[in-house]
């Protein structure tokens, strides 16, 4: 955990921002796999972490705005718990760590909860068993919580949680430079007749050996057409891509999300590096134009043309660049946004709506195939996080259906494409703080230049 200041601090803005009312913040319970004595990992929520600071199940905690106290709820485990688990800290002991000063049962949440009537703010609950419970406390129907959460505590909490402090800096530049090691294992260690498998294996048990685990589902294929692929059952072959999208959690939690792509083979053959060179160039002009004030959005756009105009110098778009990309036609190859927000969660404070994070007042959603999946599009500030991750893919189901509808004909040339239909894709993936003038790219350089990735399949 941070210091105790760092969590009373947290708090004491998030009361000071909202103002009045009663804020409850729920943690997570354990939740059973396929019995109640066999549970999945506990993850806590995220929020709670941040401002609560307990990575333990079955926590709850409320802020008054009025009087700025925080109280902390929960139960101690009993001698039959320690039996099967352990001797854990007391109550009392987290709520010392974390900065509280009153601890209450949790037998004492639903009364307190509910005498703040309609003033009650909580966020929206992404877990069935969240949304029950808070029809518990709160003696409101299961409709109501799902549609009563308050829009004011989303945005105060997103206005806190964007903005990363050095503290939380240094966490994730430590998940970031584990992921980074993992990534150049996974690239020394490949090669023709292995499983993904065996690199997905690999990857986990790098994380263990640091007592962490992945920060999300790992993706490690031939197969990188498919933008979210857990599947891990090829045999790779001469010839193929990998691509690898994944990273590691740090202690306190903190996301790493990077991808590299590498060539099953000592080199990239003539077609394949055409193609990565122009991912490459997108992914690296994208993050030299990220700096505070500029809208996420328009990087996006700037990728996309470069990735337009790279396709076209080897002869699969056609036409004018940027016509091409307002009329949305290289989306065929670069079907999703540039990137994200990334901290406590890989995909940032994704459950208090997507919208909320990456939209704001001043830049609405697209209905733009592709460009609708952008999932940050405002103007960036010193302090956010984001990936840059560009790609170029070949999705043979998506190019048929173009085709047969002779959609964006005047900029694709589907001709040419019928030689790249079992390519694969290519993602080459950052994380990156904005600073007060630019931008800096967090962690250890992991190879990404032809030549660097080139000198780590060299197999011996």
């Amino acid at each position: 955990m941070f210091s105790a200041s760092t969590y009373q601090g947290r708090r004491s803005r998030l009361a000071s921002d909202l103002g009045q009312g009663l804020i409850l913040i729920a943690g997570n319970i354990d939740a059973a796999m396929n019995y109640r004595g066999n549970p999945y990992p506990f993850r806590q929520d995220s929020t709670f972490l941040y401002f609560g600071g307990p990575d333990k199940p079955g926590l709850a905690m409320t802020i008054d705005p009025a009087t700025g106290r925080s109280t902390l709820y929960g139960d101690d485990l009993t001698l039959e718990d320690i039996v099967w688990v352990g001797a854990q800290p007391t109550l009392t002991e987290q709520a010392r760590q974390a900065g509280f000063v009153e601890v209450r049962p949790m037998s004492k949440l639903s009364g307190d909860v509910q005498s703040a009537g309609d003033r009650l703010h909580y966020l929206p609950p992404y877990r069935g068993d969240s949304i029950l419970r808070l029809a518990t406390w709160t003696g409101r129907t299961v409709e109501k919580i799902q549609s009563g959460f308050s829009e004011a505590l989303i945005h105060a909490v997103i206005g806190q949680r964007s903005i990363k402090s050095r503290e939380e800096i240094e966490e994730m530049t430590w998940a970031v430079d584990l992921t980074g090691r993992m990534h150049v294992a996974v690239m020394r260690e490949a090669e023709e007749g292995l499983h993904e498998s065996d690199l997905a294996s690999l990857v986990t048990g790098m994380c263990e050996a640091e007592e962490v685990v992945p920060a999300y589902g790992i993706i490690l294929s031939k197969d990188g057409q498919t933008l979210h692929n857990h599947h891990h059952g090829n045999t790779l072959e001469s010839g193929q891509l990998v691509l690898g999208d994944f990273g590691a959690e740090s202690r306190m939690h903190y996301a790493g999300d990077i991808t590299r792509t590498f060539p099953v083979d000592r080199h990239f053959t003539n077609k394949q590096r055409e193609v990565y060179e122009v991912v490459l160039d997108a992914e690296m002009l994208a993050i030299e134009a990220c700096k505070p004030g500029v809208a996420y959005r328009d990087i996006h756009l700037h990728a996309a043309r470069i990735i337009a105009n790279g396709l076209k110098d080897i002869g699969l778009m056609k036409g004018d660049c940027h016509e091409a990309v307002a009329a949305g036609a290289h989306a065929l190859f670069f079907p999703h946004g540039l990137g994200h927000m990334i901290g406590l969660d890989v995909h940032d404070m994704e459950d208090l709506g997507e919208n909320f994070v990456g939209y704001d007042n001043t830049v609405q959603r697209s209905d733009q195939f592709g460009l609708a999946y952008l999932r940050l599009a405002r103007k960036l500030q010193p302090g956010f996080v984001l990936t840059v991750e560009p790609g170029i893919y070949f999705i043979p189901e998506l190019i048929d259906q173009w085709k047969a509808e002779k959609k964006h004909a005047d900029f694709i040339n589907y001709s040419a494409l019928e030689k790249y239909r079992t390519f694969g894709g290519i993602r080459i993936e950052d994380n990156v703080l904005i600073t007060e003038k630019g931008y800096q790219i967090l962690g250890d350089p992991i190879p990404k230049a032809v030549a660097e990735v080139e000198a780590l399949r060299y197999i011996v």
